[in-house]
């Protein structure tokens, strides 16, 4: 790790990292996060009896669309040709909550963590979203990359 911010050039403004010489490489990222909320919240969910509707469902295709419109919501993230995008929603009674896992491939010269990190970010709040009307007091927390693969940098897995 070389310690500088790649955001910045020599001047200290912002700016676009240059990727044209980076390697075409296969690319993972996986991301999650977590929403707690009151136990009967979570009962709602789980007994699909949210008046609006699916609550992960709707929260999974949430996530999905937020990954591809990354580069739309972060200034200086690169468009990505992003070739696949998983988002697991999975009920915690323990919690109360939801754990959420977002997996973003592509095939490409940057890395796809920041779409990761959307993707279970925007879940979490499509959850909040849905559900707010029963429970304004719900915690969003815990958003992290959990693993990233590919590129100059190698592997990371979060410890």
């Amino acid at each position: 790790m070389t310690g500088k911010l790649t955001h910045f050039d020599g001047k200290g403004d912002a700016q676009m990292v240059d990727v044209g010489d980076k390697a075409v490489t296969d690319r993972i990222a996986v991301a999650s996060c977590y929403i707690k909320m009151k136990p009967e919240t979570h009962d709602i969910i789980t007994e699909g009896r949210a008046k609006k509707g699916d609550v992960l469902g709707v929260a999974r295709l949430a996530g999905i669309m937020a990954a591809k419109r990354t580069s739309d919501l972060i200034p200086l993230c690169h468009p990505l040709p992003i070739t696949k995008v998983a988002v697991e929603l999975m009920p915690d009674a323990q919690l109360p909550g939801v754990q959420i896992e977002a997996t973003v491939k592509t095939t490409g010269q940057t890395g796809v963590e920041m779409e990761a990190l959307t993707a279970a970010n925007i879940a979490a709040l499509t959850v909040y979203d849905m559900c707010k009307a029963v429970d304004k007091g719900m915690e969003i927390g815990g958003l992290h990359v959990v693993l990233k693969d590919g590129g100059k940098s190698g592997r990371y897995e979060a410890p």
